[in-house]
């Protein structure tokens, strides 16, 4: 069974919103932060963000299909909040027919293309490889735990910690940590919306790469969504268990979207860690799923399915 596409694109979109828009007043005013809807679908607007990767559309799909008003709507969005360059995210399944005249008219130029996967959360299996301690980060650190992930992403503009530290114990997340002694060396979050969750916003200190903490992070992610509680369930796996090439995936049926640059330096979602040779992805599975984990994956990865790419970004330019 695949991943329904509307279902993949809401949730993915869903958790960027909710990091984002869920941020303190006092953060949202630093940052410029705006949030519009257009039906199903969500633009995210940050000002601040001089990566620009945050400024992002997405969430078309069943209610909400790709016309050329709902797109001229968020455009005019990103230009009224001043922002320089966005993405919108549309699945080529729901691309329309008079797309290329809808991008043209509007000025969208086709960007990188991203993969992403899916699985079965049920199915979820350990190997006995060694990996650091991984827990639900306390809510006393979640300003060290946000400066890893955005100092591992380049965001550096001021109040992005913040923004990112708001999310740790928030509902429906889980804000997860990866340890050296006491010190956090990776970082990771799952978000949930009902039967499917998105792997969100993995990042590893350089000095600390390649050795598994990631695998880790994707192993008790796993395990919390399996066991139907991304912020109340509080993993302490042995030192043996990460993920691996053991977990039954599936390809997410949703190809998708649109972004103008690459992602901000340490961006990626794949169980390996970066500089790694990329392991072959295990076969689709059929059974009926408990829930679903979707996982966008970086570019240079290889697509699940051989000559099919999922993810595609359309940009916007003033």
């Amino acid at each position: 069974m695949e991943i329904p596409v509307a279902l993949a694109e809401r949730t993915e979109i869903g958790a960027y919103a909710d990091f984002v828009g869920g941020a303190p007043a006092a953060v949202r005013q630093q940052l410029g932060i705006a949030v519009k809807r257009v039906g199903s679908a969500t633009a995210l607007a940050i000002r601040g963000d001089s990566t620009r990767f945050l400024n992002r559309a997405g969430g078309f799909g069943d209610d909400t299909p790709v016309t050329a008003d709902a797109v001229a709507e968020i455009c005019d969005f990103y230009r009224e909040q001043g922002v320089t360059a966005a993405s919108i995210l549309i699945a080529p399944s729901e691309l329309p027919a008079d797309w290329a005249a809808i991008a043209a008219k509007l000025g969208l130029v086709e960007g990188a293309t991203f993969v992403k996967l899916g699985y079965e959360v049920g199915r979820v299996l350990d190997a006995p490889v060694e990996g650091p301690r991984v827990e639900l980060v306390d809510p006393s650190r979640a300003g060290e735990w946000a400066a890893v992930m955005m100092g591992t992403y380049g965001m550096t503009d001021e109040g992005m910690v913040g923004m990112g530290a708001a999310a740790v114990g928030r509902p429906n997340w889980g804000n997860y940590a990866a340890y050296d002694g006491d010190r956090i060396i990776a970082i990771a979050s799952l978000y949930v919306n009902g039967e499917c969750g998105d792997m969100f916003g993995a990042a590893t200190l350089p000095d600390a790469r390649r050795r598994g903490a990631q695998s880790a992070l994707l192993a008790a992610r796993a395990h919390a969504a399996a066991a139907g509680a991304a912020s109340g369930w509080s993993p302490r796996p042995a030192r043996s268990s990460r993920a691996s090439t053991t977990l039954r995936c599936t390809t997410c049926s949703a190809p998708a979207s649109a972004r103008s640059t690459s992602g901000p330096p340490g961006y990626g979602g794949s169980t390996d860690e970066p500089g790694t040779p990329r392991r072959q992805a295990p076969r689709p599975v059929t059974p009926k799923p408990t829930g679903w984990l979707a996982e966008q994956r970086d570019p240079s990865a290889p697509p699940a399915t051989p000559g099919r790419p999922l993810r595609r970004y359309e940009t916007l330019r003033p």
